[in-house]
């Protein structure tokens, strides 16, 4: 399915800056991440630090802190990509690293886990996201299978996962694939198209419906969140910032991605396959979804 791209799709502003050339595309992913996580890491890492910034909703509904009735009053429409089970078992790996040093840290469930491909509405109420969910699921424009089946027709693929970090949160992140031997070498991936290139047309898609796109995540990030802070237990000292557990967490990250690399990624001289391959949807399509944020 080829669809017409609306002039301010904010997707598109990427592809043409990098003339349409995936390698331009994964090198503006990896300088966004690489960025990142060292303004990150100086910041955290930093004398006058104050603490990890808590999921004060997460926190209520898991945890010490756990309130029993508590709900999440947030609702949002989002189209989600799940990760495959050898991606699962990647980030299990890692999850499982940085726990060592950081027993309270909160660790995403394996069933929650996901890489947000297009955020449609966020924080809005349940009555105004099942309107939206109403529009799109009613549109003659565009169906529900053509939405969640793009992947399918249109493969993407995604390498060279990293652990992306700021205060709040970790995320394994990744690349768009520019041209790498591929772990399936029957399935002929140009890479043309891209992660990057599907997140656009999803948008256009969806806007086709008939519904206006609230997305918060335009940024060149392809990332599946896979842990939270929820309390500031194991990183106190009476009451007090313990800067060298602080910095004990952000090193075994460091350590953790040159394991990934190592392991994971494609070799320098292109003719090992990635074992961190991930093709975007490839069995399952993509799953739509609509409710509160956490749930």
């Amino acid at each position: 399915m080829s669809l017409p791209i609306s002039e301010d799709n904010p997707f598109q502003v990427l592809i043409a800056e990098s003339n349409d050339d995936p390698a331009q595309l994964q090198l503006r992913y990896e300088t966004h991440r690489m960025n990142r996580n060292e303004q990150q890491r100086t910041k955290i890492i930093a004398e006058d630090f104050p603490g990890w910034s808590l999921d004060e909703i997460l926190m209520r509904l898991d945890g010490p802190a756990k309130e029993e009735e508590f709900l999440d009053p947030r609702n949002c429409l989002v189209i989600w990509a799940r990760p495959p089970p050898h991606i699962c078992d990647i980030i299990s790996f890692v999850q499982s690293e940085l726990k060592d040093v950081a027993p309270s840290l909160w660790l995403m469930p394996a069933e929650n886990l996901h890489t947000t491909i297009l955020e449609v509405a966020h924080s809005l109420t349940e009555t105004q996201i099942d309107d939206l969910a109403q529009t799109l699921k009613t549109s003659t424009a565009i169906t529900l299978s053509q939405l969640s089946d793009h992947p399918i027709s249109h493969q993407s693929r995604l390498l060279k996962p990293m652990v992306s970090f700021d205060s709040s949160a970790m995320a394994l992140s990744f690349a768009p694939a520019a041209g790498e031997s591929s772990t399936d070498q029957s399935s002929g991936h140009d890479d043309q198209y891209t992660y990057h290139h599907l997140r656009r047309d999803i948008f256009d898609m969806v806007r086709k419906a008939g519904i206006p796109v609230a997305s918060r995540y335009i940024v060149p990030s392809a990332h599946v969140t896979i842990a939270r802070f929820i309390t500031q237990d194991g990183f106190q000292v009476s009451g007090h910032v313990d800067h060298s557990r602080v910095k004990m967490l952000v090193d075994k990250i460091g350590e953790v991605n040159k394991k990934l690399e190592t392991i994971y990624w494609p070799q320098t001289d292109g003719n090992q396959p990635a074992k961190g391959e991930w093709v975007v949807g490839q069995d399952k399509g993509l799953v739509i979804r609509r409710g509160r944020l956490w749930r």
